[in-house]
């Protein structure tokens, strides 16, 4: 009878455990752009390494994740395959979703516990200005949702108003790419190429915008209310592991 009791215990934990497995999804949004529109081509894209490892954590602890851009479709990716990159390509279904990302109108944001949004130039071109996409992670967020992200995925959802008409980053420390890191690189031309800065674009709407002089070590995740945060690639598994952990409390 005991081994009997042991059983239907084993098979009802593991039942549960689909169940909620089931109904946990996590929304990642990414960008449909692929250049910055200058003569010279500069890449915009999404970074696989800000989106590949995420996603492999969140599906790895059991999540559902679908993805999101404002065209739907396929989008693309920079950056090579490697380590968990082309682990979670080859055997967690990564780039079927990457080709069969859902339009903003096919988003039920009450579907979602979580957005997250990685790097890349892409998203501050397409998501940042996407009054469908801003409403999707308002929406998320004022219902109790978790809003994570790595690089210039901050700048994505730095114009996000909520329904108190304030921005969502207003009052929180946020990491994202800093201005100062941004300047002295070429892959944007010192970020002329951009819309907006990400640092600058968080403190103007009124975040306590992070950069390397005001952050502990450069690669910290921020955690602030419901909004988990990076500003470079290496930490970006690290943010929705925090994103997780959050919830799971």
């Amino acid at each position: 009878m005991k081994y009997v009791y042991s059983i239907l215990l084993v098979l009802f934990i593991t039942f549960t455990y689909a169940n909620a497995a089931e109904s946990k999804k996590i929304l990642i949004i990414v960008s449909n752009i692929t250049d910055m529109g200058d003569p010279e081509k500069h890449d915009a894209r999404n970074n696989l390494w800000e989106v590949a490892p995420p996603y492999h954590v969140f599906v790895s602890h059991g999540y559902k994740v679908d993805f999101v851009s404002p065209e739907g479709g396929k989008v693309e990716f920079y950056m090579d395959p490697i380590g968990i990159s082309r682990y979670t390509i080859k055997y967690e279904g990564f780039m079927e979703k990457a080709h069969h990302t859902f339009t903003p109108t096919q988003i039920s944001p009450t579907d979602y516990w979580a957005v997250y949004i990685g790097g890349g130039y892409g998203p501050l071109f397409d998501v940042a200005n996407n009054p469908n996409l801003l409403s999707i992670i308002a929406e998320i967020y004022e219902s109790g949702g978790i809003v994570g992200a790595g690089g210039h995925g901050s700048g994505a959802f730095a114009n996000v108003k909520l329904s108190n008409g304030k921005f969502l980053v207003n009052g929180k420390r946020v990491a994202g790419f800093p201005d100062a890191t941004e300047q002295s690189k070429t892959w944007a031309k010192q970020g002329t190429l951009l819309p907006f800065m990400v640092e600058s674009q968080l403190r103007l709407n009124g975040a306590i915008a992070l950069n390397k002089t005001t952050i502990k070590h450069k690669h910290d995740v921020v955690v602030d209310q419901n909004i988990v945060s990076t500003m470079f690639l290496p930490s970006a598994a690290l943010v929705a592991k925090e994103m997780i952990d959050l919830y799971e409390k």
